[in-house]
């Protein structure tokens, strides 16, 4: 039976030393759903009931900044996984089909919320996945690289759990579920890749976007 640590530290903290006390206490967002890895399947035909529904009749502004914030976080995801998937021998080989299924879930994560956005969605950013040179071996050094996606991934549940207010009373909020659980596990799964348990405890704290952005803004290249 494998041993793991009792916890996965990630970069978060150490990206911004003013993380923890921007942490918010405002109402929580999506709370996990029981499933597997691939649960997300529902969501396109739930997006597109959405989409006919009340999409055409227009969102209000905050939805649409969400989606947008939550398009880039995924922007970020895909295009790492991406990344690492098409660099040679980063990945062991017992690991590529946990990171392929991420890869893809990523991809199918943007397909939904640019479908959803439509005219509004913005274009992927570019990215610094060096987080401006601390981290130059992410894509050669696999031990950074499941540092960084495991800082992803945790960052990701924390965004969308800090954005429920915003989307409370939408159909939205039902299919940012979908995606919120799913980013869930996969944070789980990439812990254990790591050898650490896929939890710290009963509760997750959210994360306001000022928060998010603070920490995701090194890996933006033209973040401060």
């Amino acid at each position: 039976m494998t041993a793991f640590m009792p916890a996965a530290p990630t970069l978060i903290d150490a990206l911004d030393p003013d993380l923890t006390a921007r942490m918010t206490s405002r109402r929580g967002l999506f709370t996990r759903a029981a499933g597997t890895l691939g649960a997300l399947a529902s969501a396109p035909t739930l997006l597109a009931v959405a989409s006919t529904e009340v999409f055409a009749q227009g969102l209000p502004g905050q939805v649409v900044d969400v989606l947008r914030f939550a398009l880039t976080l995924e922007y970020l995801e895909a295009e790492f996984y991406r990344t690492a998937l098409a660099t040679p021998r980063l990945i062991p080989a017992r690991y590529r089909a946990v990171f392929t299924q991420l890869a893809r879930h990523e991809a199918e994560h943007v397909r939904l919320l640019q479908g959803a956005l439509g005219g509004a969605a913005i274009p992927p950013p570019a990215f610094d996945f060096t987080g401006k040179g601390k981290y130059p071996d992410v894509f050669a050094n696999f031990d950074t690289f499941t540092t960084l996606s495991s800082t992803f991934e945790d960052l990701g549940v924390a965004a969308y759990k800090g954005q429920a207010g915003n989307l409370q009373g939408t159909p939205v909020l039902t299919t940012a579920l979908q995606i919120h659980s799913v980013e869930a596990r996969h944070a789980a799964e990439v812990r254990r890749v790591r050898g650490f348990v896929g939890w710290d405890g009963a509760f997750d704290a959210p994360l306001t976007k000022a928060a998010v952005l603070a920490a995701a803004a090194p890996f933006l290249a033209g973040g401060a």
